[in-house]
């Protein structure tokens, strides 16, 4: 009896050890349970406090390549660079991960992109500068060309004006109507259409040094009331601006810049037949240019 009671007493104490034993694990898992939930859940800190600096850093490299446009084209080697970079990292936060290892190649990453907007930047300088120094080139050269057309104008308002200039002109242009007596030997002056044998043209042809010497032809045109050239020959024409045209009279001179004093008689071939009555008109020509106009009357 004695033996079963102390063996009772045994297996009590043992049950008591193993219930203790069994207390103490429970509460030594317990704390390794708080502990490890609060690792994982430092880890999770960790992991997307990293995930949001790569995605802001990646964020505002991607508007400094929008704000600055086609320039960020000559960086693409760096842009790449980052990229990938950029790329492996989130694969490594996606899945198994060492906070040390990404936290490294991030830092390395950070480093690449304020270098790629270093760059940037000095290319922006350089670029604004040369933009500058093109824009005050092109100022110039803008300025040298409008110059130079306004030069090119006045040069070819002063060559037109030498133009208009350099030829001759005939002043005080007249017509004489003329009765011829004694065999042709005496003229007369007159009025009558019908006593007029002769018309003789005169005028002065003006001093002009800018008017190159030498021999200068003169055609002159005697036009009746009715507009009709009056002729010594049907063959008798010259060109003006393109057109032929009749004259009634020819003289030829040598012109050296000095004025002259001109008189060509047109002498009528049928006596019997009167002349018409009304305003003559007296053109006179030399070099392609109208030069001077005159007019009389027969009445």
């Amino acid at each position: 009896m004695e033996e079963q009671k102390s063996s009772n007493r045994k297996y009590t104490i043992y049950l008591s050890v193993l219930g203790l034993l069994l207390l103490v694990l429970l509460f030594w898992l317990f704390i390794q349970r708080s502990q490890l939930m609060k690792l994982v859940k430092e880890k999770e800190t960790e992991k997307t406090e990293l995930q949001h600096n790569l995605d802001s850093l990646m964020t505002e490299h991607n508007n400094i390549k929008i704000s600055y446009g086609a320039l960020s084209d000559s960086l693409k080697s760096k842009d790449s660079l980052i990229q990938v970079n950029a790329m492996e990292i989130k694969k490594l936060l996606a899945t198994q991960w060492d906070y040390n290892t990404i936290h490294k190649k991030f830092e390395r990453l950070q480093k690449v992109a304020q270098g790629y907007v270093h760059q940037m930047d000095s290319l922006y300088t350089v670029n604004r500068e040369l933009t500058a120094e093109n824009d005050r080139i092109r100022q110039v050269v803008k300025t040298e060309q409008n110059r130079n057309q306004t030069l090119m104008k006045d040069k070819e308002e002063l060559k037109e004006k030498m133009n208009q200039a350099a030829y001759i002109k005939a002043y005080d242009v007249t017509g004489t109507p003329l009765k011829l007596k004694s065999g042709g030997t005496k003229e007369q002056i007159t009025d009558k259409a019908s006593r007029t044998d002769r018309i003789r043209v005169c005028f002065t042809i003006g001093e002009n040094p800018l008017v190159t010497s030498g021999k200068k032809i003169i055609y002159i045109r005697i036009a009746r009331p009715d507009n009709v050239i009056v002729l010594k020959s049907k063959y008798d024409t010259f060109v003006f601006n393109g057109q032929t045209l009749a004259f009634s009279l020819r003289e030829d001179i040598d012109y050296q810049g000095k004025s002259m004093n001109i008189c060509i008689n047109w002498t009528k071939k049928n006596t019997d037949i009167p002349a018409m009555k009304g305003k003559y008109m007296v053109t006179v020509f030399a070099d392609d240019k109208e030069i001077g106009t005159g007019s009389f009357d027969l009445k």
